[in-house]
């Protein structure tokens, strides 16, 4: 009998694949984002130096009054959050990484956000 295998290594899979394409640089980093059970992350990433170089999530203490942190509102939040803190950074544009996720809800809310405060895709 064939095992079936499980939503995250499919998702996991789908990252491989278009991270073989998609790489930042110092010029254009990479805006990485990861969604777990509780919570939204976001990161934007220099590939040629491997270093994180602005990070949001709703783990920080801006975002405790969400009932649940993993919802539109909360990514708005955090695509909101991210840009700003490029933006301080010098950071315009950016590659997104949606990390093998269906571009929907809030990962597309999280997109749209940063891209209202100014980064560039």
């Amino acid at each position: 009998m064939i095992k079936k295998p499980d939503k995250k290594t499919l998702r996991q899979g789908k990252h491989k694949r278009v991270r073989r394409k998609v790489a930042g640089t110092g010029d254009r980093p990479r805006l990485c984002i990861f969604k777990s059970l509780h919570h939204i992350y976001a990161q934007i990433i220099d590939d040629e130096k491997g270093v994180t170089l602005v990070a949001a999530s709703t783990l920080e203490e801006g975002l405790k009054g969400f009932e649940s942190k993993n919802n539109i509102a909360a990514a708005i939040e955090v695509g909101a959050n991210i840009a700003e803190r490029a933006r301080e950074k010098g950071i315009t544009m950016v590659v997104f990484d949606r990390n093998g996720y269906k571009y929907h809800g809030s990962i597309a809310a999280l997109a749209d956000a940063a891209r209202e405060k100014g980064l560039v895709f």
